[in-house]
């Protein structure tokens, strides 16, 4: 059984969170995000930072597919460092859920899209490490964290030969924007890389045992209503999110039928 025509796929994003004044922390997401999955054909979903890790599970049984937003710095000792003088503000709620999250989502075989922080977090769930200051630890780095426009492509990237991303944005290269100063440094498998910027820095990765697991290391939902080629990928991951859906939704007797080895004559 397919969903209601109509019935758009539901894509949870999981927020961050800022204190005011008075140090109350509020629940925070840059509208864009939202705004693309919208566009693309998907029902955007608030994920609320909870303490309780456990809650992921529940989730994502809700969910037709994750994205992982960007935001602060991954704490290293996720990874197994120690932190850098250069490493940025980290936020250990986050950290946990997120990580959470991505875990479970990979062995369910959701949809994922991580986009910026999401990437390293993606990354960092399947057992990868990251560059904690690329400025120190890249040899003869590009500009990473720019001072344009959010909108504005700053540098290009090189996408892989067969690709799932190259295919996706039906592309060689692609000019993009760049908000980080993190960065992937060992990809963790099943993951490849998918694209690089000529300082060689990491700028997406895929999975090669999943469905839809991606990530990139700009922010294309600034991007999408300048440069319609940026649609192309929350395009593909609603795509895939649906096509989960339609998976959760047939009736076991078809999913059997449909998995079951062919009758030997």
């Amino acid at each position: 059984m397919e969903p209601a025509e109509g019935q758009r796929p539901l894509i949870g994003i999981v927020s961050g969170q800022e204190r005011d004044r008075e140090g109350a922390a509020r629940l925070v997401l840059p509208r864009a995000y939202a705004s693309a999955v919208e566009m693309a054909g998907g029902a955007p979903v608030l994920i609320p930072l909870v303490e309780d890790t456990r809650l992921a599970e529940s989730y994502l049984e809700a969910l037709d597919g994750l994205l992982l937003a960007g935001g602060g710095d991954v704490d290293p000792a996720r990874f197994g460092e120690d932190p850098s003088p250069h490493l940025g503000s980290v936020d250990p709620e986050r950290d946990a859920l997120e990580l959470a999250l991505a875990r479970r989502a990979l062995e369910l075989d959701l949809p994922i899209l991580g986009i910026c922080r999401g990437m390293q977090v993606l990354n960092v769930a399947a057992g990868g490490s990251l560059y904690q200051d690329i400025g120190a630890q890249v040899p003869h780095p590009l500009q990473h964290r720019q001072s344009a426009p959010r909108w504005y492509p700053i540098h290009e990237v090189r996408l892989e030969p067969e690709s799932l991303v190259g295919r996706i944005l039906q592309v060689e290269s692609v000019r993009v924007n760049s908000f980080h100063h993190q960065a992937v440094r060992t990809v963790a498998p099943p993951f490849r890389v998918a694209a690089k910027s000529k300082d060689a820095v990491v700028e997406a990765v895929e999975s090669r045992a999943h469905a839809f697991a991606v990530g990139v290391q700009w922010h294309p939902e600034c991007m999408v209503e300048r440069y319609p080629v940026q649609r192309l990928l929350f395009t593909a991951f609603v795509k895939a999110a649906r096509g989960a859906r339609v998976r959760r939704a047939a009736p076991a007797e078809t999913v059997r039928a449909a998995t079951a080895p062919a009758a030997r004559g």
